[in-house]
């Protein structure tokens, strides 16, 4: 059994640089041990898992509960914990399938799988292609200098995931709006209004699709699953709202993070003007590298697990570091250089197991598209700003930065 240091170090942290993880994070990894104490907001410690092969085992572990009604499950900001709260008061029927156990979460998922299939990604890119380029066009006629994340980053992601789902791209601005101040607010209240806010605007979507059918997931899960009594209203709801804003939010980061980096790796940047058949690497590159979605693997055990000598006992929660575990240098070969020849396929930048990103098709093609485009048709892109000077969102959240001037 290990023991509990009175004193460990906080988590999470905030980064510094937009492409590297803090420096706190880093000198975790090179530790021998593969689980370290960490204090969370609260005072409460929980685990955390630094090692590649150790966070893919845990995450593929049924012991290792993503059920947010547990006692001990970390929280990460009094956001988290209000979410957290929130959940206690809904059956297990009514939340969304990433913070349910299995049963639940398998027959919940099995719904959307269809959607999000290998197949089913590769119709979309003509689609995803016209977006993309329409969005260019705009950014180029209006002229530099321009903001990268309202002119493109955001608005591409968007705009697919409301054709996926069959939401009105009219209502972007308030969807966007609410589904920032729900994932980034520091202020629970802030947080919660917010996700309140989009619980009633997918809920009267819903009753819309009731009334009239309509193309979209969406429309599918009403005519189907809802119908038949397969899924209740307030899941369908809470289903929808997760993959909405989960949908725009964590692809928009990731293209805005990436364009950082390539901006701030001339030399992986000319590699990939030279040969653009590196580009579906780069793209597995770029989400081991950055890994912005930290906050996704907490869990809590079900049972006592023994890592490697040392000891998670049942009750304890624990946090997969898969922005430290994506720089391990026993997966990656110098894991802390960006490479873009690298085979980065195994990292962990979308979890792994049974609760890994439904979206992860949608969101490399995304950004296969995305960066292909911008490297050959604005070819003299740049910061408009030092990187130093870019302000990045707290690593409670999403990681990136909500504005990102550029110019050509």
């Amino acid at each position: 059994m290990t023991t509990m240091p009175e004193h460990a170090p906080d988590y999470p942290r905030d980064r510094t640089c937009p492409y590297q993880p803090p420096a706190e994070y880093l000198r975790l990894r090179t530790e021998k041990e593969p689980l370290h104490r960490v204090t969370l907001y609260d005072g409460r410690q929980a685990w955390l898992v630094t090692r590649h092969e150790t966070a893919r085992r845990l995450l593929a572990d049924p012991r290792m509960s993503s059920d947010r009604t547990r006692p001990n499950f970390p929280a990460l900001s009094p956001r988290a914990t209000v979410v957290r709260e929130r959940s206690r008061e809904l059956h297990e029927s009514q939340r969304s399938f990433i913070v349910t156990d299995p049963p639940e979460h398998d027959t919940k998922r099995r719904m959307l799988l269809s959607e999000f299939t290998v197949r089913r990604t590769k119709g979309m890119r003509e689609d995803i292609e016209r977006i993309v380029h329409d969005r260019i066009d705009a950014m180029l006629a209006a002229g530099p200098p321009a903001d990268l994340v309202s002119r493109l980053s955001l608005p591409v992601p968007s705009l697919v995931i409301c054709r996926l789902l069959g939401v009105p791209y009219a209502d972007h601005d308030f969807f966007e709006d609410a589904s920032r101040r729900q994932v980034q607010s520091t202020d629970p209240e802030v947080a919660n209004a917010a996700r309140e806010e989009l619980t009633r605007y997918l809920d009267g979507l819903i009753t819309e699709l009731e009334r009239e059918p309509a193309p979209g997931l969406l429309g599918k899960l009403v005519a189907g699953p809802l119908a038949n009594g397969r899924i209740d209203r307030a899941g369908l709801v809470n289903t929808a709202r997760l993959l909405l804003v989960a949908g725009h939010e964590t692809t928009a980061s990731m293209t805005t993070l990436s364009v950082i980096t390539l901006l701030e790796h001339p030399e992986q940047l000319a590699a990939l003007r030279a040969d653009p058949g590196l580009l579906p690497g780069a793209v597995e590159e770029l989400l081991r590298y950055l890994t912005n979605v930290d906050i996704a693997t907490s869990r809590v055990a079900t049972a006592d697990i023994d890592v490697d000598g040392q000891l998670i006992q049942a009750g304890e929660g624990a946090i997969i570091g898969t922005s430290i575990a994506n720089r391990d240098a026993a997966a990656f070969e110098d894991p802390d250089a960006f490479d873009v020849h690298r085979s980065a396929r195994h990292h962990l930048a979308f979890g792994y197991g049974l609760h890994q990103c439904l979206g992860q098709n949608l969101a490399r093609l995304e950004l296969e598209v995305v960066l292909g485009a911008l490297i050959k048709r604005v070819p003299t892109l740049r910061l408009a700003v030092p990187v130093d000077r870019l302000t990045l969102r707290p690593g409670t959240t999403i990681q990136g930065v909500n504005e990102l001037p550029v110019t050509w």
